[in-house]
């Protein structure tokens, strides 16, 4: 009793598989069944079965037919419903061979469960390529001596674009010349060199700017000396030629002292060194007044060194004039 029991159990588990295998169907047809050696063909294949069966297209899972014909391409499957809860699946596939004959090709195998669902066998003519011995060929003309041409081994892309050659090279040429003569040497010719001011004009723009920060208005007494005391140095530099970039305060009033233009004004730029000096590195607090005065003696400093321009005489203008 427990034998047939364990069997009757058995066949009910399979039902559903059986019912899903015996509904569902494959067929294939060929676009052709002849076709020429190395050309193509399509075969159709269509699956008919219920909506909720999955099954699997064997025959893909290979890339030949067999050992002659080969699948040159998959293709995709197109789904289409039917009625009464059915779907059609269609799959075209390119076959491709390369050697005449007669080929049986293998049915189309669609897995479904534990069951295989087959197509029926096709049958596919491969031709080989008729060459027509009896055409109208005519002999080629006799070989004849033609003079050597330096073009005849010269690429066909060199000598039809030589002007693009000549033109590489002499980009090429002007590269290394530019190299060697100016950016080897730190210098870039193409760079746009701004003129620049007087040192004078130079210095009162910068001493405007630098008020127009409100520097020690917001706390910042030491950046401002510091800018303050800058244009001033960079001003003697340009104008005296004294190198006060580089020189400490002390040494900087001994060189003006020295110098009889800058020497006139001395004492103006002597007061804004000294308080520069207590504010930079004795961290020294100033007063508002003290600021506006340095600021003011910078500017006195600037004036009353800046060039003397001497006009031209009105005989040498109109000399000039004719």
């Amino acid at each position: 009793m427990n034998i047939k029991r364990h069997i009757i159990n058995v066949v009910l588990l399979l039902t559903p598989f059986i019912a899903c295998a015996a509904s569902t169907t494959v067929t294939a047809k060929l676009d052709s069944t002849h076709m020429v050696m190395g050309k193509t063909t399509t075969m159709h294949i269509t699956i008919a079965q219920d909506k909720n069966v999955n099954g699997l297209l064997l025959t893909l899972l290979s890339d030949t037919l067999n050992s002659k014909v080969e699948i040159a391409d998959k293709g995709k499957a197109d789904t289409t419903t039917l009625d009464n809860n059915r779907i059609e699946i269609k799959h075209d596939i390119t076959l491709q061979a390369f050697d005449p004959g007669t080929y049986q090709l293998p049915p189309i195998a669609y897995l479904v469960g534990n069951d295989t669902i087959k197509s029926k066998q096709l049958t596919l003519n491969v031709d080989s390529i008729q060459v027509d011995t009896n055409g109208n060929i005519k002999d080629f003309k006799p070989v004849m001596d033609v003079p050597f041409k330096l073009t005849d081994i010269i690429p066909d892309f060199i000598s039809n674009y030589w002007w693009a050659w000549l033109l590489g090279i002499a980009l090429i040429a002007a590269a290394i010349f530019s190299y060697l003569k100016w950016f080897k040497k730190g210098i870039n010719p193409l760079k746009i060199v701004k003129k620049r001011l007087p040192p004078y004009e130079e210095a009162m723009l910068a001493l405007q700017q630098l008020k127009e920060r409100n520097l020690w208005q917001n706390g910042q007494e030491k950046e401002y000396y510091t800018q303050l005391t800058d244009i001033l140095r960079v001003y003697i530099n340009r104008r005296f030629g004294i190198n006060a970039v580089e020189m400490p305060s002390s040494e900087i009033m001994e060189k003006i002292k020295q110098n009889n233009e800058a020497n006139l004004a001395n004492d103006q730029l002597n007061n804004v060194l000294e308080i520069a000096d207590f504010v930079k590195f004795a961290n020294m607090r100033t007063l508002a007044d003290d600021n506006e005065i340095a600021f003011q003696r910078a500017i006195n400093f600037v004036e009353q060194t800046k060039p003397i321009v001497i006009p031209e005489p009105e005989n040498a203008r109109k000399e000039e004039s004719k």
